[in-house]
C-alpha cells in the first residue's frame, strides 16, 4: 500500500487504529433492532445467530499469532480493517438466522487478529516511548464505538435502512484509513521480553487464566451493552429508534471519558485499587439497569457500566503483553481469545436468558461475574 496520509507522531498513530478499528465495528449494534426484527425471531434465535463473530474471533485469536507475525502488522492492520465493515454490510442481508451467523464468521476473524495487531502496537510504543497510554488507546476504541453508535442511532431515527448504513461505512472505514494510517509503520519488539517465537495454539496458562476472570465481567457487560442496550430500551420502555441506540453510544461515550483519564490513576493509585474501584461502579450499574424504573435511569445505568468496563481489559492486556514466561504475542492472544470471545460470546448467550426470563435477566445475570473479578483483581498487582 503506497505511503501517504497524515504525518502522525507514533501515539496517535496507535490512537487512529483502534478509533477506526471500533467504526468498523460499532455500526451494526444500534440497527441489531431492526435486523432482529428482519429476521422474526426472538431474542434466543437472535443471540444463537451473533455468535457467528464469536465463532470467527475464536479461531483468529487462536491461530493468529504467528500469521500476524509473517504477514506483518501493517498490512495486517491496513487489510483487514478495511474487510471487516465489507462482512457486516454483507451479512446485514442475510434472511435467515443461519445465513446471518455464516456471514458474521469472516468478521470476527478480522477481529481477532486487528485485535492482537493494535494492542501489541500499544504496547510496543509504550515501550519505545516510555509513557503508558493503553488506557488512552482504548479510549479511542470507546470514542469510535461512540461515532459509530450515534451515526447507525441517527440514521435509524431518519429512516436508513441497516443495508444503506452499513454500507456507507465501507467507503467511510477507507478513506479513514487512508488518512490517518497511510504512514503507519509497525513498532519494534520490545527487547527485554522472551525471544522465543509465537506459539502456533495460545494455549492460556494460570497467570492468563487470573487475568482472564480479572476482565471477565467487564467483557460479557460491555458486549451485553453493545448487543442487547437498543432492544432493552425497545423492549422495556418502547423507546423510539434514535433513544434505543443512544443507549450503545451512552456507554461507549462514558467509557470513553473515563479511559482518557484512567491512565494517570493507573500511576497514581496502582492498577488493582483502580480495577476494584471500577468494578464496584461496574456492579451499581449494572444493578440500575437490571432494576430501572425509567429510560433515563437506564441510561444513568449504561453510562456507569461504561465507566466501570472501561480500564478493566486494558490493564489485563498491558500484564499479559508484559509477562516475560513467553514470546508478548502469545500471551496477548491467549488472554484476548478468551477474554474478547466473552465479549462477543457471552451477550449472545444472554439473548436466551432474555427469551425464558425477560431481557432485564439479560443484565441481572452479570452481577455474580463482578464478584468474580473483585476476587480475582489482585492478578493485576505489580510483582
Amino acid at each position: 500500500m503506497r505511503r501517504s496520509g497524515l504525518p502522525l507522531p507514533l501515539a496517535w498513530r496507535v490512537y487512529a487504529a483502534f478509533f477506526l478499528y471500533a467504526f468498523a465495528i460499532g455500526g451494526i449494534f444500534p440497527r441489531l433492532p431492526e435486523i432482529q426484527r428482519g429476521l422474526g425471531v426472538a431474542e434466543g434465535a437472535f443471540g444463537l445467530a451473533l455468535i457467528g463473530t464469536a465463532c470467527g474471533t475464536m479461531v483468529s485469536l487462536t491461530f493468529a499469532g504467528p500469521w500476524l507475525e509473517r504477514l506483518g502488522h501493517r498490512r495486517a492492520l491496513l487489510g483487514l480493517s478495511a474487510l471487516l465493515p465489507v462482512f457486516y454490510a454483507i451479512a446485514a442481508h442475510a434472511r435467515t438466522p443461519t445465513a446471518f451467523f455464516l456471514l458474521l464468521v469472516p468478521a470476527g476473524l478480522c477481529i481477532g487478529a486487528i485485535e492482537v495487531v493494535v494492542n501489541l502496537e500499544a504496547d510496543r510504543v509504550e515501550h519505545q516511548t516510555g509513557r503508558r497510554f493503553m488506557n488512552r488507546a482504548h479510549a479511542f476504541w470507546s470514542v469510535g464505538f461512540f461515532v459509530a453508535g450515534l451515526l447507525g442511532a441517527a440514521l435509524s431515527q431518519v429512516g436508513v435502512s441497516p443495508q444503506w448504513h452499513l454500507a456507507l461505512v465501507v467507503p467511510l472505514e477507507a478513506a479513514g484509513l487512508a488518512l490517518l494510517l497511510g504512514r503507519f509503520d509497525a513498532a519494534p519488539h520490545r527487547a527485554a521480553t522472551s525471544g522465543a517465537p509465537a506459539a502456533r495454539f495460545a494455549r492460556p496458562t494460570g497467570g492468563v487464566m487470573l487475568l482472564v476472570a480479572t476482565a471477565l465481567s467487564a467483557m460479557v457487560l460491555e458486549g451485553a451493552g453493545a448487543d442487547w442496550s437498543a432492544i432493552y430500551m425497545r423492549d422495556v420502555f418502547g423507546a423510539a429508534p434514535f433513544l434505543a441506540g443512544a443507549a450503545v453510544a451512552t456507554g461507549a461515550a462514558a467509557q470513553a471519558i473515563t479511559r482518557f483519564f484512567a491512565d494517570g490513576f493507573v500511576e497514581k493509585h496502582q492498577p488493582v485499587v483502580v480495577a476494584r474501584v471500577l468494578l464496584g461502579v461496574l456492579g451499581c450499574g449494572t444493578l440500575l439497569v437490571f432494576a430501572a424504573p425509567t429510560a433515563w435511569a437506564a441510561l444513568l445505568g449504561f453510562a456507569l457500566m461504561g465507566v466501570g468496563t472501561s480500564a478493566i481489559f486494558p490493564l489485563a492486556m498491558s500484564a499479559a503483553a508484559q509477562r516475560t514466561d513467553r514470546a508478548p504475542a502469545t500471551n496477548v492472544a491467549a488472554l484476548a481469545q478468551i477474554s474478547f470471545v466473552a465479549f462477543l460470546l457471552g451477550p449472545p448467550l444472554l439473548g436466551l436468558v432474555a427469551q425464558g426470563f425477560g431481557i432485564r435477566w439479560a443484565f441481572g445475570v452479570g452481577l455474580p461475574l463482578v464478584g468474580l473479578s473483585l476476587v480475582a483483581a489482585g492478578a493485576l498487582r505489580r510483582r
